[in-house]
This record gives structure tokens, sequence and C-alpha cells, in this order.
């Protein structure tokens, strides 16, 4: 297939510009992955659509308050968007300016931080900060949340919560698993009381995961990579899961790509690492049997990783119905259940 098949005319007031009042006041649109068929529920309908046989795999990374503001030396305004923190001192990031930095350029930030460039690999900078704290603790002082692109409003007070999962734990993401953001505490409590068991799956969502595809031919366009691990304990509860006869349930395309990653060898193993896997329609899906998402950007590889799951025709089908009905997309919109 190529990139082509994958675009679609979203109207510019269906983007999601910020949360709902409440997490679970999302609709949820579910389909039947196996017929192709719809309906239009609500979000606190999940509860409902899950059985207690059931594996709940959610993504426990945290988002990092990754943009920071600053200035060159020189004068010029910079921007800069924190990838990966490689140490506590030490990251790669994208920098917006004039005039891209040189090795060795002194970047002054808020509250008289600093860092330096000391070297560019492609598109990302390598960056040393020389204060007594670290990269983590500077982001908490003067960084902010990093909205994606598709937000044309500045980050708030709110999203410092909202643009976070109420789980989350594991700090390295610059982009929200946007799935669990329909998830409350008392959702969890209401899951919990059903008797419907859950694990957890690190993958530290990169920007990548909003860049477009550049070629029409997908075999060879090359995929960011992200960071994931898969743990001992969550192997076993998948192995539990099928023993009983239940479903994994995915919580979100980065679960996805952290279990299938962890699959590579035809079965799921416990393993940390970066992941550049790349599904498109035709995979073999390993490890996963259902998924909750959110709709995603035209010509992007999470449309192409949820048509490979439910089927290309499905998919189209299931957003031309979405926007007909005026779901919110992307990161605040709404979400989409697709199970048999």
């Amino acid at each position: 297939m190529k990139k082509s098949d994958f675009n679609y005319h979203l109207p510019e007031h269906l983007i999601a510009q910020k949360p709902l009042g409440e997490r679970v006041a999302s609709r949820l649109l579910y389909m039947d992955k196996i017929t192709g068929v719809i309906t239009d529920q609500q979000f606190v309908d999940f509860i409902d659509l899950i059985n207690k046989d059931d594996l709940l795999v959610l993504n426990d990374t945290k988002v990092i308050p990754a943009r920071l503001y600053g200035k060159k030396q020189s004068g010029g305004k910079v921007e800069i968007l924190i990838e990966r923190v490689i140490d506590d001192y030490h990251a790669i990031a994208h920098i917006r300016s004039s005039k891209s930095p040189k090795s060795g350029a002194i970047l002054e930030l808020e509250k008289g931080f600093t860092c330096c460039v000391t070297g560019r690999e492609s598109d990302l900078f390598n960056l040393k900060f020389t204060m007594n704290i670290t990269i983590l603790e500077l982001l908490d002082q003067i960084g902010h949340i990093p909205l994606p692109p598709y937000i044309t409003r500045a980050d708030n007070i709110e999203d410092l919560t909202r643009y976070q999962t109420v789980f989350a734990k594991q700090s390295g993401a610059v982009a929200a698993p946007t799935a669990g953001l329909h998830f409350d505490q008392a959702m969890m409590e209401k899951i919990e009381k059903k008797g419907v068991t859950k694990t957890f799956v690190t993958l530290h969502v990169g920007s990548g995961t909003f860049q477009p595809v550049r070629v029409d031919d997908l075999s060879k366009h090359i995929m960011h990579k992200e960071y994931y691990s898969v743990s001992q304990q969550t192997v076993d509860a998948v192995q539990q899961v099928r023993e009983r006869g239940g479903r994994v349930i995915a919580i979100g395309t980065t679960a996805v790509r952290a279990l299938e990653s962890a699959s590579i060898t035809g079965q799921l193993n416990a393993g940390f690492g970066d992941t550049d896997l790349f599904i498109t329609p035709g995979y073999h899906f390993k490890s996963v049997d259902a998924m909750l998402t959110n709709f995603h950007l035209p010509e992007s590889t999470l449309l192409m990783l949820i048509s490979a799951f439910a089927g290309y025709d499905h998919v189209v089908q299931a957003y031309q119905h979405a926007i007909k009905q005026s779901y919110r997309f992307f990161s605040y919109g709404d979400a989409m259940f697709m199970a048999s």
C-alpha cells in the first residue's frame, strides 16, 4: 500500500484543542474488527465492553515538560524540544531558530540556566546541561508541556495534569499515550472492582509520532525509534490471560508497539531497548487481541497500524462515520475500541 491510501479530509473544527471537563466524558466508537460493524457509545461504556477474563495493557510513560525557550548569545530566539534524555546532564533535541546553532554554542534559558550544543546528528542536536541540577529537575522548573503541533494554542497549567495519564510513572515521553488520557481514577477502580486484570509496559513516545511519512512507497519509510520496556511480570500476565481464554487489550498504539516489539521472535519476551517497528497492513499481530485508541492523523504511521489491526476498509468506514458524526479527533479527542 502507499501513503496516499491513508489520506482523508478532516474538517479543522473536529481537531480537539483542549480536553473535556472530565476525562471520561469522551465519546467511544466501538468497532467489531471482524465484521466492521460500528456503534456509537460513550467512553464510560468501555467498562461494559471488557470482561473479567481480559487483560488491560497500559503504557505507564510520563510526559516530561520537554519544551524550552531561550536565546543564543547573539540574542536570537531559540525553541528547544527535548527528544530524549540520555543521562542527568545530556540530551538530544530539536532546535528551532532563525539559524541553526553550531557546535560549542551556548544557549541561554530562563532563570539563568544554560546548555551547550556539543554536536549534531541529522535533525537532532546533542546538548549538555552544565548546571548543578539534573535535566529533569531543570525541566520541572522551566519546561513547558510539549503539546502536539495541531493544537494551536499555548500550553497552560491545565495541560500539566490533563496531558498526562493518571497512571503515568516512568518519565521520558515528549507526547502522551493518548488512549490512556480517557481514564480517571474512578474508572480505574471500576475496572479493578469488575475483576479485570491490568499490567503495564513502558514506551516513551517521541516527537517522531507526529512526523509525516515523506515517501509514498511505505517500504522506503524510515521509522523513528522509541524506547520500550516489557517486564517479565507483563509476559506472565499475558500467558495467564491466554490460559484462561481472555483477551489482551492494548490501551493505545504505544502499548501495541511495545508488546509487538517484544514479540518479534514470534512469542512475547521480557526486554527493553529501542524499537523502530513499523506496522502496516499485512502485519501478523502476535500479542494483541483488542485495542483502544484515539483517532489519528491522515497518512500517519499510527493510522497505518490500526488499519493493519482492524482492516483497511473497516478503518476507512469508521473514520468516515466518525467525521460525519462529529467525533473529536487527535490527542484530546474521542476514543475508538476495536475488538471482537
